[in-house]
C-alpha cells in the first residue's frame, strides 16, 4: 500500500502555472530592444548635437572672420600693414624692388614699395633692437607676431610669440627683440600676420651678425641714457642738428616717437661712461620715417620728412 506521504511531491500540491514571456527567450529579447532603443538615442542625440553645432558656426561666423577682407589689403593685393627695423641697414626682401631715390615721395598708403630684408650687427647676447608695425589701413588692425629662426625673442614676454594689442588706424606700434645666443651669424623671420586672417601676413628678413666688440652693458626700454646724436634729412643729407641729450630708451614722450626707440640697442662696457677719459660706448644709425618723426605735427617744416639718426652712447646711468 502507498499513500501520498512517501511520494517526493504531495498529490495535492500543484507546480505553478509559468506565466507567457517568462522563458528561455525573453532575456535575450529583452537586451536586443534595450539596445536597439540606445543606438536609436545616440543617432538622435549625435544628430542634434552636430546641428546645433553647425546652427552655432553658422550665427557666428562673422565672429571669426574679417567680415570685408578687401579692407585689409589695397587695390594690388597688398596687405595693409609694414614691418621694419629701425636701424638704417633694411633693403627689398627679395630684390623685387628699388629703393626709392627720393623717400618723402612715396605715395601716401605705403612707407616701403615692398617688404623689408635687414641687418642687425650685435655686441654680444642679450643685445636688442626695435621692430616697427606700420598700420597703413583706416581701420584698426589686429595682428599676431612671430619669429622664426630661434635665439631671438620679443623682450616683454620672453617668447617668440607676441600678439598685439589692436593698432589704431594708420597707427605705429613699436615692439622690442631681444637676442638670447651670442651667435657669430644667424638668420631670422619675422612674420606679421591678421589674428583672423593667418593667411594675411606681412614678412621681415634679419641678417645677425657679431660685432668687433662684446658689450656688458645692453639698452633696453626704461634705460635711462646720455647720447651724442647727429640728424640728417634722410633724402637731401641734410645736417639738420647736433647735440648731447638725455633719453629713456624705448618710449620717451619727451621726444619724437622714434627717437627713444633709437636708443634701443644701444651698448657699452661696465664702465657705464662714468669714468673720465674712457669711451666704451657704441654708434648706430637709425632711419625714422614720418609717422615715428615729424609725421603727425600739422605744419612742421619736417613733417613729410624722413629723418637719419646718429646716436652715441655716452652714459647709462645706474
Amino acid at each position: 500500500m502507498t499513500g501520498t506521504w512517501i511520494s517526493d511531491t504531495a498529490e495535492e500540491v500543484e507546480h505553478p502555472t509559468i506565466p507567457i514571456g517568462i522563458n528561455e527567450m525573453a532575456i535575450p529579447r529583452a537586451a536586443i530592444l534595450l539596445s536597439l532603443a540606445t543606438a536609436a538615442l545616440l543617432i538622435g542625440s549625435t544628430i542634434v548635437v552636430g546641428y546645433s553645432v553647425w546652427d552655432f558656426s553658422k550665427k557666428n561666423e562673422d565672429a571669426f572672420k574679417v567680415t570685408d577682407i578687401d579692407l585689409i589689403k589695397d587695390e594690388n593685393d597688398r596687405w595693409l600693414w609694414e614691418v621694419d627695423l629701425l636701424f638704417d641697414t633694411c633693403d627689398s626682401r627679395l630684390g623685387d624692388w628699388n629703393w626709392p631715390t627720393v623717400l618723402a615721395d612715396q605715395d601716401d598708403e605705403f612707407l616701403y614699395p615692398g617688404e623689408l630684408r635687414c641687418d642687425w650687427e650685435h655686441q654680444g647676447a642679450g643685445d636688442h633692437a626695435s621692430v616697427v608695425i606700420y598700420n597703413r589701413a583706416n581701420q584698426p588692425l589686429d595682428l599676431v607676431l612671430e619669429i622664426i629662426g630661434g635665439s631671438v625673442v620679443f623682450e616683454d614676454e620672453n617668447d617668440a610669440d607676441l600678439t598685439l594689442d589692436p593698432i589704431e588706424a594708420n597707427g605705429t606700434f613699436i615692439v622690442e627683440i631681444e637676442l638670447t645666443d651670442d651667435l657669430a651669424e644667424h638668420d631670422i623671420t619675422i612674420e606679421a600676420s591678421h589674428l583672423r586672417v593667418p593667411e594675411a601676413e606681412v614678412v621681415l628678413d634679419v641678417h645677425i651678425y657679431e660685432g668687433a666688440e662684446k658689450k656688458a652693458i645692453h639698452a633696453t626700454d626704461g634705460d635711462p641714457l646720455e647720447v651724442h646724436y647727429k640728424v640728417w634729412n634722410a633724402d637731401t643729407d641734410e645736417l639738420i642738428d647736433e647735440g648731447d641729450l638725455p633719453v629713456t630708451a624705448g618710449d620717451d614722450s619727451n621726444y619724437i616717437k622714434g627717437f627713444g626707440w633709437s636708443a634701443i640697442g644701444l651698448d657699452i662696457d661696465e664702465d657705464r661712461g662714468l669714468i673720465p677719459t674712457i669711451d666704451t660706448g657704441t654708434t648706430h644709425v637709425t632711419l625714422l620715417p614720418p609717422p615715428i618723426a615729424y609725421g603727425n605735427s600739422e605744419g612742421h617744416e619736417l613733417q613729410d620728412a624722413w629723418l637719419r639718426f646718429e646716436l652715441k652712447l655716452e652714459v647709462a646711468s645706474i
